[in-house]
């Protein structure tokens, strides 16, 4: 075992304390199969049909940890209040998340129920706010990490003394998000939707260390614009793009998907994209639909300096979603709002 490799899995084994300290959140390569957690407004936000349900997971660093990252998320939301609002509706959702990161098993879990309001402008635009509140737990064993002072010159040894004390290995806050999103959608074959969200807006503390003045979770901004557009009679492009800051660390991604219709009104799709997430990774997805029930994969290809470790096997990523309406001739829908085959 080369030093570099050592030094990568010290910090691998270590980030999931580090984790909790600096509070860096939990992320989707598919953001866009993740609405709720990407922002509180999108619920409700649902163009082509009346509610979803949907569930993810993504497993990352599967081949240089004996315990690799593990992010689960369940969702469901719908639209509420059709009949009473001439001119917008209400939205209802909650989402369930889960991660588990690195030999350290710190394990997040959240749990979120969310409201937001949609107002149409006219007839070819749409404006939402919405905002969600929940509880968050945190927890890690602490007899499975290792610290820098317990390095033998060699390994790291466990069994040696650390300097380094925890005042607690289990936390527990509440927390709050907000969010705006606005749609245009000019003719059936034009659908643009930007958002923009604030996470932890009431500035949580979250804190494993005995501090005076305490860690909190720093406020995290994202931003999004996603397009539907229908290319042909057989073909809906989607282009996406995402950027989100938090407490300095950033992450931007863009790409494209596109749906192919194999039966006459869209009951099958095929679905395949390509994105790019700046100075970390390429991310093929490739996907099947029937019958509104839709499933994509992807993968991270890793393309930073870690690569030289991971051989650029970053991280799978797994969706399955589920949208309805709530009878057979689409609740009080005259048409989508988007695109559709």
């Amino acid at each position: 075992m080369n030093t570099h490799f050592k030094i990568l899995i010290s910090t691998l084994s270590l980030c999931t304390l580090l984790q909790a300290a600096s509070s860096q959140d939990l992320h989707f390569s598919q953001y866009f199969n993740n609405p709720l957690v990407t922002n509180p407004a999108n619920t409700g936000f649902i163009p082509d049909a009346d509610y979803r349900l949907g569930a993810s997971y993504r497993n990352q660093y599967s081949n240089i940890m004996a315990q690799p990252y593990k992010t689960f998320s369940i969702f469901g939301d719908a639209q509420v209040f059709r009949n009473k609002l001439e001119t917008g509706w209400m939205g209802l959702g909650g989402v369930i998340l889960r991660d588990q990161a690195g030999s350290g098993s710190l394990t997040s879990t959240k749990a979120y129920a969310s409201i937001a309001y949609h107002q149409e402008l006219g007839y070819s635009s749409l404006l939402t706010a919405g905002f969600n509140i929940g509880w968050a737990n945190k927890r890690i064993d602490p007899s499975k990490l290792t610290f820098p002072d317990q390095f033998d010159g060699k390994f790291f040894d466990g069994s040696l003394p650390t300097s380094v004390v925890l005042a607690r290995n289990n936390i527990n806050y509440f927390d709050m998000q907000v969010g705006i999103n606005y749609a245009y959608f000019p003719t059936q074959d034009i659908y643009i939707n930007v958002g923009y969200s604030i996470q932890h807006v009431n500035t949580p503390k979250e804190s494993f260390f005995e501090d005076p003045v305490g860690n909190i979770v720093p406020m995290r901004h994202i931003v999004f614009m996603d397009g539907l557009f229908r290319a042909s009679d057989k073909v809906i492009v989607n282009p996406n793009i995402y950027y989100t800051n938090q407490a300095g660390a950033s992450e931007f991604e863009l790409g494209m998907n596109a749906a192919y219709n194999l039966t006459e009104h869209g009951e099958k799709q095929i679905v395949a994209g390509l994105y790019y997430r700046y100075a970390d990774a390429v991310i093929p997805m490739i996907g099947i639909e029937v019958n509104n029930v839709r499933f994509t994969f992807s993968y991270d290809v890793t393309l930073s300096s870690l690569s030289k470790f991971n051989y650029g096997m970053g991280a799978n990523e797994f969706n399955l979603l589920k949208k309805g309406f709530y009878n057979e001739y689409q609740g009080d829908r005259h048409q989508s709002l988007c695109p559709v085959f």
